[in-house]
């Protein structure tokens, strides 16, 4: 109703809101996890499916937190621009690569900043890597088809200082799951199954 107060128990919830983020339940979940290592697991699962030509779909139905299944209900269309012989229908990989690199990066910088209590208006991570298609495309076998480097600019407003808004940067590299899975040497395992 216009007007009308917030009950205090909803303003109460909102000043425990540092930069969108309850850090009142970010120390909740630390102490649970100390308490019981064994909620500290965090398995995701995703299955993509081929559509055409270089679309597919990749759907995400839940993940395991603590050794409790959590439902979930996305699917993410992917495609590759049309002078990638695609159809220019969605992002590539690549584009979610960088997406995902970005955005785990930037909510790890944001909660270490809302633990310590700085104030953030804006952030922007801008992520640049060339790619030497001889590689993916198997003209020069000793190109790789992969990245050699990625660059990044990091770009925050906000009442932290200079010196606060970096620890906070080192923290969101160090512990992003994705910034350290790209940046270190990862197995993976991989197994064909023929239908």
């Amino acid at each position: 109703m216009a007007g009308k107060s917030a009950p205090i128990a909803e303003k109460a919830r909102v000043s425990e809101l540092r930069n969108g983020v309850d850090t009142h339940a970010l120390v909740d979940t630390i102490e649970a996890i100390k308490a019981d290592p064994k909620k500290a697991s965090c398995t995701f699962f995703a299955t993509t499916s081929w559509k055409k030509g270089t679309v597919s779909d990749t759907k995400i139905t839940h993940y395991d937190l603590g050794g409790e299944v959590i439902p979930q209900d996305f699917t993410m269309t992917v495609d590759e621009p049309m002078e990638l012989l695609g159809a220019d229908t969605a992002p590539n990989p690549q584009m979610l690569l960088f997406t995902a690199l970005n955005t785990c990066v930037l909510n790890t910088f944001i909660v270490n900043a809302s633990a310590k209590g700085i104030r953030v208006e804006s952030v922007e991570i801008e992520t640049r890597g060339e790619l030497d298609l001889r590689g993916f495309l198997a003209i020069d076998k000793m190109v790789n088809p992969g990245y050699n480097e990625l660059n990044f600019v990091f770009r925050i407003k906000g009442d932290g200082t200079q010196e606060q808004f970096r620890e906070c940067l080192e923290a969101g590299t160090r512990y992003s799951p994705n910034f350290q899975t790209i940046t270190r040497a990862v197995k993976v395992n991989y197994d064909l199954e023929i239908k």
